[in-house]
C-alpha cells in the first residue's frame, strides 16, 4: 500500500514518529508498526524495530488477537441485515444444543451473555485447537458465570459460538465466509487465518532483563472466530475506514453506526473509566474524545485499532511482544496528535436545494412547560430539537413520510414526534412521546394536559 505522507504536516509526522519511538523503547517491543487514517484512507505509517536494517512496514503481518471479534461481528450483522436472523433471537433458535442457547445473538455480540471469559484449561491461547474439537469442549460443563443479560462480562467462548452460528447459517467454514464476504470486498489481501510472509515472529520479553524467548504459534481451531487472524497495519487501516463509513458491499453506514453504539450495561468501574462495549466494538471516552475500535493480544503479539468518528481519524498499532507497550494509549495518542494538530476542516455550509413546507412550518421556538427549545430544519433532511439554554434532552428526527418524525438519539430515540393540527388545519402543538410542546409557555387555550390556569400568568401581590 502506498501512503501519501505529504498530506500531514512535517511537525505532525514527527510527533507521530516520536510517540511510537517512545512506545517501542519504553515498552521494550522487538518491533512496533503503526498507521494513521484520515478521511477514510491511510495518510501516515511508521515503524520502530530492534533489528538493524529493514524494519517492518505496513505490509508485514502480525497476529491481531481479539480484533478478530470485530470481523466476526460484521459477519453476524450481515446475517441480520439480510433477515436471516434477529439480534433478539436466542442462540437456540439457530444453533440448538449448545447448552448456552438462552443467550441472544445481541448478548453474545455485546458480551452480556453471562458466559465464562475463557475456555476450560489448558490455556487455550498456548495450546492446539485440536484439544477443543467441539463446542462442548470450548464451553465446558458450566458455561455461565453470570445471569444472562445482566452485566458485561467479556467472553471468548461467546464469539466461538457466533462463529459457529455463521457456519451453520452460511453452510461453510467461518474462514471461508470471512474471506468471501469481508476480506475480498474490502481488498484486505494481507489478512488471513494463518501467517503469510512477510510476518513478524512473536516474542516474550523478560520483565526484569533485556532478553527474549519465542512464543508458540498455535492454530486456535474452534476458538478462531475469537482471535485467530493475522493482519497488517495497511489492511487494518482500510478496515478502520470501513468501520467509520461502511461499505454497501459489506455493511451499510447505518449498520456500522449501530455496531459503534453502546449495547452493554457498564459496571461501576467502567462508568468511572468511561468504557463500554457495542456490537463487536469497544467504546471509550478519553480526554473528551469518543473512541471506538478493538484491542487484541495473543502470546507474542499486541494490537489495537481505534477510531474517532467526530475527528475522522483512526490509528492502528501492532507489536510483536506478549506484554510491554500499552497500545490502547498509543493509538489514542496518535489520533489526538492528528486531530489537534490538524483539526478536521468542515464541509462548506450550503442551503437546502428544496425544503418540505410541513417541516419548515415546525421551525422555531417551542416550549415544553416553561423549558424553551428550538427546532431547526437541517440540510440532511432531518429536524433537530434542542434546549435553548443549558443541558437537556435533545435529538434529531427523521421524517416517516406520514407527517410524523422518529427520534434518532438520546432520550427521544425511537420516540414519535407528531405535529397536531386544529380542525381548521392550523398547527396547534407538537406531541413528542406524549409530551406537549407549545409555541408559548402555557399560553391561553394551549392543549396542555391538566389545562392552563384561566387567570394566566401573574406576579405576587
Amino acid at each position: 500500500m502506498t501512503t501519501s505522507e505529504e498530506e500531514l504536516l512535517p511537525g505532525t509526522r514527527r510527533a507521530l514518529l516520536h510517540r511510537i519511538a517512545v512506545a517501542q523503547a519504553e515498552g521494550r517491543a522487538p518491533s512496533l508498526v503503526a498507521a494513521v487514517v484520515r478521511d477514510g484512507r491511510a495518510v501516515w505509517h511508521g515503524a520502530r524495530t530492534s533489528v538493524d536494517g529493514h524494519g517492518p512496514d505496513e505490509n508485514v503481518q502480525y497476529r491481531i488477537g481479539s480484533i478478530t471479534k470485530t470481523f466476526t461481528a460484521v459477519l453476524v450483522m450481515r446475517l441480520r441485515d439480510e433477515g436471516v436472523l434477529d439480534l433478539g433471537d436466542p442462540l437456540e433458535k439457530h444453533l440448538p444444543g449448545t447448552g448456552a442457547g438462552e443467550a441472544t445473538v445481541a448478548e453474545l455480540l455485546a458480551h452480556t451473555s453471562g458466559l465464562a471469559a475463557e475456555a476450560p484449561a489448558p490455556w487455550w491461547e498456548r495450546t492446539p485447537g485440536s484439544l477443543r474439537p467441539e463446542l462442548a469442549d470450548v464451553l465446558g460443563d458450566q458455561p455461565f458465570r453470570h445471569p444472562v443479560g445482566r452485566r458485561h462480562h467479556y467472553s471468548n467462548p461467546g464469539y466461538t459460538l457466533l462463529g459457529a452460528l455463521v457456519e451453520k447459517l452460511r453452510g461453510a467454514p467461518w474462514e471461508e465466509v470471512l474471506q468471501r464476504e469481508v476480506l475480498e470486498p474490502l481488498c484486505l489481501d494481507r489478512t488471513s487465518t494463518r501467517p503469510r510472509a512477510p510476518h513478524a515472529g512473536g516474542w516474550a520479553v523478560h520483565p526484569w532483563a533485556d532478553v527474549m524467548l519465542p512464543e508458540p504459534v498455535e492454530d486456535l481451531g474452534r476458538m478462531a472466530p475469537a482471535g485467530q487472524l493475522w493482519s497488517t497495519a495497511g489492511d487494518l487501516a482500510r478496515f478502520a475506514g470501513f468501520l467509520a463509513r461502511g461499505d454497501e458491499r459489506v455493511l451499510s453506514a447505518r449498520t456500522v453506526q449501530e455496531m459503534r453504539t453502546p449495547a452493554a450495561p457498564a459496571e461501576v468501574a467502567d462508568v468511572a473509566d468511561g468504557v463500554t462495549y457495542g456490537l463487536g466494538l469497544q467504546i471509550q471516552h478519553r480526554e473528551g474524545r469518543l473512541l471506538v475500535g478493538h484491542s487484541g493480544s495473543l502470546p507474542g503479539f499486541l494490537a489495537c485499532l481505534t477510531l474517532s468518528v467526530a475527528d475522522d481519524v483512526a490509528a492502528v498499532v501492532l507489536a510483536n511482544c506478549t506484554s510491554g507497550p500499552l497500545l490502547g494509549s498509543v493509538a489514542a495518542e496518535l489520533v489526538r496528535i492528528v486531530a489537534e494538530a490538524e483539526p478536521r476542516i468542515p464541509e462548506p455550509w450550503r442551503p437546502l436545494s428544496e425544503v418540505d413546507a410541513s417541516a419548515l412550518e415546525l421551525a422555531g421556538q417551542w416550549y415544553w412547560g416553561t423549558h424553551a427549545f428550538g427546532l431547526r430544519v437541517t440540510a440532511d433532511d432531518l429536524v433537530s430539537l434542542e434546549p435553548l439554554s443549558g443541558n437537556g434532552r435533545r435529538s434529531r428526527f427523521r421524517a416517516n413520510g406520514d407527517g410524523c418524525w422518529t427520534g434518532l438519539e438520546g432520550y427521544y430515540a425511537g420516540e414519535p414526534l407528531t405535529a397536531v393540527r386544529r380542525p381548521d388545519g392550523s398547527l396547534s402543538h407538537l406531541d413528542l412521546g406524549s409530551f406537549v410542546f407549545t409555541r408559548q409557555p402555557y399560553g391561553e387555550g394551549a392543549a396542555v394536559p391538566g389545562g392552563v390556569d384561566p387567570e394566566g400568568w401573574r406576579g405576587i401581590g
